[in-house]
């Protein structure tokens, strides 16, 4: 390959929480390893691989000019997104005036449902759900309701049509959070299911805020989807949330942006967006979304899904021929794997708290799949050297998943 996805990065001391926020008191984090364990990052979020050179070199370049003031958006940020959809979603008539900057994703989903919503009105989102989401929801007065994916007779997560029919028309339900590819469950939606989830949200007038940060890292064999092209009414009715932070690893610089077509919605989101004076662009952000979408990015996250690819068939096929009561669909889009953990705790007389501790005392740092509404289950980050998960799995073997 072109770029290095085999080096192991030392993030002690940079500032990581993946590593330097082990024990944290008080923060929920994991523990950090016992003595003799190095730690192996595979719980928040984020890779351990080095970002496609161009983004330092983009904000090493603008850094070296002394000032730093106030400024604009400049024309080559615009026109970076614009080709990365194009290129990357074949998305058509995209324009300026549909982009919008946001601190986060999880910000421009509460922009847009105090657009939507009322205080304490009721959101539909299907579970396992993200962390985030069920934070965010609540700090800000709404209220959850879930809608359960299931497993089909293929091992693949499905969007249940009839149960979220149900609870649209019981909870007179009028926006969803949608999350496209989903996380923790890692499904790239095809067309004809996102197709009728839209008719289902047209039907009772449901207004969509998608989540589609993950966008980019769709496994070999799968496409992303975007949401607004199933259909003009899907277009008009739907706030999309993108960023390069999950696809380059950018997530402490900060930086996201929405596409809005809808000009009613889109002045609005944006007046809500603006409201804590606080929702302004970065200089150096910009430079790193530039420089992540420049040609060399494009071959980087090419390359980036093949290593992705390879991560997930390892791991999947190790739970497969190990673990025998430890379940996993494997996922076809993010870096995540949400592993079910219940029949191998019941047949071996262990509960979900005893199993993620004996992880983390041997340097495997997995999260509490419960966080996420799974009852018994882990959630594992595989955006790291494939050595790494190599030695996580064979740690496993020798120190949790034990007979």
């Amino acid at each position: 390959m072109k770029y290095d996805f085999t080096s192991i990065i030392d993030r002690h001391g940079k500032d990581a929480i993946a590593v330097d926020g082990l024990g944290m008191p008080g923060s929920g984090f994991p523990d950090a390893p016992k003595e003799g364990f190095d730690p192996i990052p595979m719980w928040v979020a984020d890779m351990n691989f080095p970002v496609v050179p161009t983004v330092p070199e983009a904000m090493i370049e603008r850094a070296k000019h002394p000032a730093y003031g106030y400024f604009s958006p400049r024309k080559e940020y615009y026109d970076s997104i614009i080709k990365w959809q194009e290129t990357r979603n074949k998305v058509q008539g995209l324009t300026p005036e549909h982009i919008g900057y946001e601190n986060g994703v999880l910000g421009g989903v509460i922009s847009a449902l105090n657009v939507f919503c009322s205080k304490g009105d009721k959101v539909l989102l299907h579970s396992p759900t993200y962390l985030g989401f069920t934070q965010c929801l609540h700090n800000n007065g709404y209220d959850m309701i879930l809608s359960p994916l299931k497993k089909d007779e293929d091992n693949v997560w499905r969007m249940d049509f009839q149960d979220m029919e149900k609870k649209i028309a019981e909870n007179k339900i009028h926006a969803a959070v949608f999350c496209s590819p989903h996380n923790p469950c890692g499904r790239v939606w095809e067309r004809w299911e996102l197709e009728k989830a839209m008719e289902l949200f047209k039907k009772y007038d449901v207004y969509v805020v998608s989540d589609e940060i993950w966008s980019d890292l769709t496994l070999e064999g799968y496409y992303h989807i975007p949401t607004q092209s199933v259909n003009e009414d899907a277009r008009m009715r739907t706030v999309a949330l993108y960023a390069p932070s999950k696809t380059f690893n950018l997530a402490g610089l900060v930086g996201s942006y929405h596409i809005i077509y809808n000009s009613w919605i889109r002045e609005r989101v944006e007046k809500e967006s603006s409201l804590s004076h606080y929702n302004s662009m970065n200089v150096l952000s910009m430079y790193a979304l530039i420089g992540a979408y420049k040609p060399e990015g494009y071959e980087w996250a090419d390359e980036l899904r093949k290593v992705l690819t390879e991560n997930v068939a390892y791991a999947c096929e190790y739970i497969k021929e190990h673990f025998k009561g430890v379940k996993v669909s494997r996922p076809q889009g993010t870096y995540m794997l949400f592993v079910d953990c219940e029949e191998w705790c019941r047949d071996h007389g262990k509960t979900i708290d005893e199993v993620i501790k004996a992880g983390w005392d041997v340097g495997v740092i997995w999260q509490d799949g419960r966080q996420f509404h799974g009852n018994c289950h882990v959630r594992i980050n595989l955006a790291l050297p494939l050595s790494r998960v190599k030695e996580a799995f064979d740690r496993m073997s020798r120190y949790v998943f034990v007979d």
